[in-house]
C-alpha cells in the first residue's frame, strides 16, 4: 500500500494538537484552504473520516485519535533527529514572530483564552502581544495586527469585522432583589448608568428600548474595566455585551436584569497594513483570528 506523503501526515498532526485549520495555516506558514485540502486528500487517501467538527472546533474521531498519537511520536523521533543533525550546525529552525495589539485586556477575555491556548500549543509562531486603547494609539512601528475597538474607516489600512457587539444591560445580582430592583426599562430611573463614551450608546440603548430617561446622575469612566468593576461592586449598571462578559456572567459576578440588547456604537475590528497582509503568515493569522471570532475574510 503506498502511503500518503509525509507532509499531509505533518499538516494532520498540526491540526490535530491546535484544534483548528486557520491555527495550523499559520504555524505551518500556508494557507487556511492549502491547510484543508492537505486533511481532504489525507482523509480520502485513507479512506476514514479524522475530524468532526464541534462548534469553531474540529475535534479528532476515534480513528483520528488513533492516527495522532503515533504521528505525534513519529513527528517527534524526526524531530529529535534533525535537531541532532543541525547540533553542529549554525542553521536555525525557521521560527515565524508576529506582534498583535489588543485593547486592554478586559474588554477582549473572549480573545485572550483562545490566544493564550494557540501561544501554548503552537511549536513555531511566538506572538507577542502589545496593548492600544484604540486605534490612534496603535504602534504600528511594532504592531503586525491590531484588534481594535472603534468605527472605521481607516485610510491605509485595511480591516475587517471581527466580533459585531450587541450591547445589554449588566449589574450586580443585589439590583434582582430588593425595593430598588429592575424588573424594566423604567427602574432604571432609580440607578446610575455607567458608561465609558460620552454617553451616546446608553442614548442609543434607551431609544431603542422606547424610554426616556432622568433621574440619577450617570458615571462615566475613561476605562471599560473600570465600567465593569464598578457593575460589579453595585455602584450602577453598564452597557456590556455578553461575549464580552460572559466570565461575569457565567460566575454570577454580573447578571442581565433586562432581555433587550442593541447594535453597539462600535465594534471589534482586526486591522493591519494593506503590505503586511500580503505576508502569508499574516494572512494566515488572521483567518486565525475570524475563525476563533466566527467571522470569515469574505
Amino acid at each position: 500500500m503506498t502511503l500518503p506523503p509525509l507532509h499531509s501526515f505533518k499538516v494532520f498532526e498540526s491540526v490535530a494538537r491546535l484544534g483548528s485549520l486557520a491555527a495550523a495555516a499559520v504555524e505551518l506558514h500556508v494557507t487556511v484552504g492549502a491547510v484543508s485540502q492537505q486533511v481532504k486528500a489525507l482523509q480520502a487517501s485513507l479512506g476514514v473520516e479524522l475530524f468532526e467538527k464541534r462548534g469553531r472546533q474540529l475535534v479528532l474521531t476515534t480513528n483520528g485519535r488513533q492516527l495522532q498519537k503515533r504521528v505525534a511520536n513519529a513527528m517527534g523521533e524526526i524531530s529529535d533527529a534533525v535537531d541532532a543533525l543541525r547540533s553542529g550546525s549554525t542553521d536555525e529552525p525557521v521560527q515565524i514572530e508576529i506582534t498583535l495589539s489588543i485593547p486592554p485586556a478586559e474588554g477582549v477575555d473572549w480573545l485572550t483564552t483562545p490566544l493564550l491556548r494557540f501561544m501554548e500549543a503552537s511549536r513555531s509562531v511566538r506572538v507577542s502581544v502589545i496593548t492600544a486603547a484604540g486605534m490612534p494609539q496603535v504602534d504600528w512601528r511594532r504592531a503586525d495586527v491590531a484588534v481594535v475597538y472603534g468605527t472605521p474607516p481607516w485610510p491605509g489600512l485595511w480591516w475587517r469585522l471581527l466580533h459585531g457587539i450587541r450591547m445589554t444591560p449588566v449589574c450586580s445580582p443585589q439590583y434582582l432583589r430588593g425595593p430598588q430592583a429592575i424588573h424594566e426599562v423604567a427602574d432604571l430611573a432609580r440607578h446610575r448608568l455607567l458608561h465609558e463614551d460620552d454617553g451616546s450608546q446608553w442614548k442609543q440603548w434607551l431609544i431603542e428600548a422606547g424610554f426616556s430617561r432622568g433621574g440619577v446622575e450617570d458615571i462615566h469612566f475613561e476605562d471599560f474595566a473600570m465600567v465593569l468593576q464598578a457593575a460589579r461592586d453595585g455602584f450602577g449598571v453598564a452597557l456590556s455585551d455578553e461575549l464580552v462578559s460572559a466570565r461575569d456572567l457565567d460566575q454570577g459576578r454580573l447578571v442581565r436584569p433586562l432581555p433587550i440588547s442593541v447594535p453597539a456604537v462600535h465594534n471589534y475590528y482586526v486591522a493591519c497594513s494593506e503590505a503586511t497582509r500580503e505576508r502569508p503568515e499574516i494572512r494566515a493569522f488572521i483567518d486565525w483570528l475570524l475563525t476563533t471570532s466566527g467571522q470569515s475574510d469574505q
